[in-house]
């Protein structure tokens, strides 16, 4: 609601520009600024796209890490089990060899005392060898459980992390098709902007992408006299033309920008210089556009950039006629994807 105020706002001011013939510094710093957010915006959206990919290759690079631990960690884990059963066999046999020995010791305790003496021995010393690998079995018992509680939270950290790797790319692939989507609505809208403006192309026309906008740049030969704000019949064609286009594509935003050379602009009433001229061709521009019912004013800015952003630097008669120029910038709506940007 509060957007739509605004552009009604805008909307009637651009109105009263053309009424008292004076644009306030204040309206253009407002729509200074909404343009420059728009480039904010988008290139919010890039960085965004390159951090999520970033943050893939990061989390893969930690997933391939984990799942070579974790083998390394089952390889362990064979290991101490096959300790484990073979310390298991020596204990049985070490029990029949001690049960063995307390029978012949049983059978010969009245006998000879040197023989009984070495079968003491012999006895003590297989049931002090049976207690030492009872004592390894049971540390081989406590290495195993906690091989066995390591290797399960590393397999728990291994699925969350491929759980949110796998968030991350859906996310990722979401941006993308997005993205790739505004790319070919772009080349499409430039493409129909061509075809509608066909018979405008050797009369001071150019129509180009960048950084994900058609510019449609129309020299001031095709839309005003020196000095003037009135549009040529010539240009009114070829906006009703653009208007066209911009009917049967509602989701297309529109900013018109007026410029100027760096000759200074000396008006003898309200309109005393280039800033106040390069806004009222902006608004003229505006009502051209409008007067297709099928547009809605929300979707449109005007604006006026004086002699300050020129295209060509040098200060020659060639060069100031390319920056008497006005641009209509068209650029698709990205909803979605700011949508997505918020949720993450």
């Amino acid at each position: 609601m509060k957007n739509s105020l605004n552009l009604k706002f805008l909307l009637f001011a651009a109105m009263l520009i053309m009424v008292t013939s004076c644009v306030t510094q204040k309206r253009y710093a407002d729509l200074e600024t909404k343009y420059k957010k728009c480039n904010d915006d988008l290139t919010t959206i890039e960085k965004s796209k390159n951090d999520i990919a970033v943050q893939n290759t990061e989390l893969n690079a930690v997933i391939e890490k984990m799942k070579k631990e974790r083998s390394e960690n089952e390889m362990a884990s064979t290991e101490v089990r096959n300790n484990f059963d073979k310390l298991l066999a020596e204990q049985t046999v070490l029990s029949a060899d001690y049960a063995a020995m307390q029978q012949k010791y049983n059978k010969l305790l009245g006998g000879n005392r040197a023989e009984t003496s070495e079968i003491m021995e012999a006895l003590q010393k297989t049931q002090s060898d049976l207690l030492k690998k009872e004592n390894d079995l049971k540390k081989t018992e406590t290495e195993m459980q906690l091989m066995q509680l390591q290797l399960n939270e590393k397999k728990k950290n291994l699925d969350n992390l491929s759980a949110e790797m796998d968030v991350k790319e859906k996310k990722l692939n979401e941006l993308q098709a997005i993205l790739d989507n505004k790319d070919k609505q772009v080349n499409d809208l430039k493409n129909k902007i061509t075809d509608a403006l066909l018979g405008f192309k050797d009369k001071g026309l150019t129509i180009n992408t960048r950084n994900g906008k058609v510019y449609v740049s129309m020299d001031e030969k095709l839309l005003f006299a020196s000095g003037s704000w009135n549009i040529a019949e010539d240009g009114k064609t070829a906006l009703r033309n653009v208007a066209k286009v911009l009917e049967l594509n509602p989701d297309i935003n529109v900013m018109i920008e007026g410029h100027t050379d760096n000759v200074p602009y000396n008006g003898a009433g309200q309109v005393k210089d280039n800033w106040d001229l390069s806004v009222l061709r902006a608004t003229s521009i505006v009502k051209i556009i409008l007067e297709n019912k099928g547009i809605e004013a929300q979707r449109i800015i005007a604006s006026g950039r004086s002699q300050y952003v020129p295209v060509e630097a040098m200060d020659t008669k060639e060069a100031r006629a390319k920056n008497r120029r006005t641009e209509i910038i068209l650029t698709p709506k990205m909803d979605a994807l700011f949508k997505i940007l918020e949720s993450n």
